[in-house]
């Protein structure tokens, strides 16, 4: 069973109508603009919010280890969460945990009807969902059995057997395109692009509905040659997106590095939100190739 590290209800950026979000952990991705880094790794994440601190050392006393400071080192804590029992503030939380199938479903089932008015349903998101492939079928095929609409958030970083079984068993895609140069796309992701690429070729081929999503970030790829390169290859797919979306930069994933005693960006990479200018700019391009794009989800 794989871990779940967020659940969004009534979301209304995550594909049609309103929905219910699961987050599932890992990625093999490093996003320098990473806005979920809790969810990177495979594991629990434990969370601290100073502000929500009174200093009563609760947590130290509960730890195992003896008590590793305000909040206890990622290397040397045990991710046991007895100082998220102990603390009376909520200033720890631990981010991930397993999730029965039938308590995930009693949780999903509770905005049915939400969903069901206003033609939305239920996104699985990550960290990238395409890492733990056998507890995805399991909830696609779960979802699908009780009526919901499927849709899948993820980078498609994956193998072209899995794309094909999650395509066969959810109704949409939400495809995260990073950069067109792969050179690129591993100084500022970690991984190459040639998969992802051919596994956006694939889903085009297999017919299924898919958005593209692209982060939109001055420095990184707000540039009009990339932009130029990702709509003439959505262009080319003998299926093309129903929407392309460019998402501004924000940095909203630093209070969460924070939060977990990482550091953000820790290279100091120039980034960015595109201006007005550079957003149009970016729009007109797309739409040049036949590509209806627009800003925001």
């Amino acid at each position: 069973m794989s871990l779940i590290f967020d659940i969004k209800r009534f979301a209304i950026n995550d594909g049609p109508g309103i929905r219910t979000t699961l987050f599932m952990k890992g990625c093999p991705l490093r996003c320098v603009w990473c806005h979920n880094p809790e969810g990177q790794t495979e594991r629990p994440a434990l969370l601290f919010t100073s502000k929500k601190c009174i200093a009563c050392h609760s947590c130290a006393d509960a730890c195992p280890q003896g008590g590793q400071g305000i909040p206890p080192k990622p290397s040397e804590c045990l991710l046991c969460g007895a100082c998220v029992d102990a603390c009376p503030t909520l200033a720890l939380r631990m981010s991930g945990r397993e999730w029965p199938m039938d308590e995930l479903m009693t949780v999903v089932e509770k905005e049915r009807k939400v969903m069901e008015e206003s033609g939305g349903g239920v996104t699985i998101c990550g960290g990238e969902p395409l890492m733990h492939p056998d507890y995805l079928m399991q909830l696609l095929e779960e979802l699908g059995r009780r009526g919901f609409h499927r849709a899948v958030d993820t980078t498609l970083l994956s193998s072209a057997d899995i794309v094909r079984r999650v395509a066969a068993n959810s109704e949409l895609f939400l495809v995260d395109l990073k950069h067109m140069d792969s050179n690129v796309h591993r100084r500022y992701t970690g991984v190459p692009n040639e998969c992802i690429l051919d596994n956006i070729r694939l889903i085009a081929e297999l017919g299924c509905r898919y958005f593209i999503r692209i982060p939109f970030i001055e420095g990184i790829n707000a540039d009009e040659e990339n932009i130029e390169r990702s709509a003439a290859f959505l262009a080319s797919l003998p299926k093309q997106p129903e929407e392309v979306n460019l998402l501004p930069y924000h940095d909203i994933g630093k209070g969460k590095h924070e939060r977990m005693g990482t550091c953000y960006n820790p290279d100091d990479i120039p980034m960015a939100t595109p201006s007005e200018a550079v957003q149009q700019r970016a729009l007109a391009q797309f739409a040049a190739h036949g590509i209806a794009a627009k800003i925001g989800g």
